[in-house]
């Protein structure tokens, strides 16, 4: 019976993590589809690129829960139906797959790195602390949103090994779903390590690639 509340609990969280609120949020707010400007990517970075910085933060955020909510709900009330570690690891990795290739949109989602760390998030708070100072130091310091998410991704897996020692004990389960998620974070960026090697990748507060330029109004459409 276990077995199948965890395939049960896996298949729910695909279905939350195939809600892209990318395009949920820009439909309510009536802006254009992202996926048809900028990167063509339904993620927070590409809804900024319309101007809208409330609908950029509220897809962040949204895009986090959807990963935080189905690792939080299965550490809190999964064990009363003898769900564990193997199972917080299944719906970790599941929402995080609904997200780059959501049931309700095509399968065409986005690069996951809110949501992967909304499930870091909700493996472990301290854990995922850590990880988002890793991102913010990576970032301040080099000015590349892709190159802090790729050493993020992979330093999260080093500080849960280290957290084994110090806060909390280590799953192999949870470790192969971090692991996982960190080797389709590096496949979704190819482009952007691509760019990256080739000292094209744009910076944050740089200047303003073609694909990184906000959008603007055509001449005599009405706002």
């Amino acid at each position: 019976m276990e077995y199948l509340y965890s395939l049960l609990a896996a298949g729910l969280a695909y279905l939350i993590g195939s809600l892209s609120f990318a395009v949920i949020v820009s439909r309510a707010v009536g802006l254009k589809d992202p996926r048809s400007y900028g990167s063509k990517n339904p993620g927070a970075t590409n809804v900024l690129r319309s101007g809208n910085k409330g609908a950029a933060i509220a897809t962040l955020l949204l895009d986090a829960l959807k990963g935080w909510l189905p690792v939080f709900a299965v550490q809190h009330w999964g064990k009363a139906y003898g769900l564990e570690d193997g199972t917080v690891a299944m719906v970790g990795l599941a929402a995080f797959l609904g997200h780059l290739w959501p049931l309700f949109f095509g399968f065409k989602g986005g690069k996951g790195v809110a949501t992967a760390m909304g499930v870091v998030v909700g493996v472990e708070p301290l854990l995922g602390l850590a990880t988002a100072a890793t991102w913010c130091i990576v970032a301040w310091f080099f000015r590349y949103s892709s190159l802090a998410a790729l050493v993020s991704a992979a330093f999260a897996m080093c500080y849960y090994l280290l957290g084994d020692r110090i806060a909390w004990y280590m799953s192999k389960s949870i470790l192969l779903c971090l692991f996982a998620i960190g080797v389709l974070l590096v496949l979704r960026h190819r482009a952007n390590i691509n760019r990256l090697l080739a000292g094209t990748e744009p910076k944050l507060g740089g200047a303003k690639s073609a694909v990184d330029a906000p959008l603007k109004s055509k001449p005599g459409a009405t706002k």
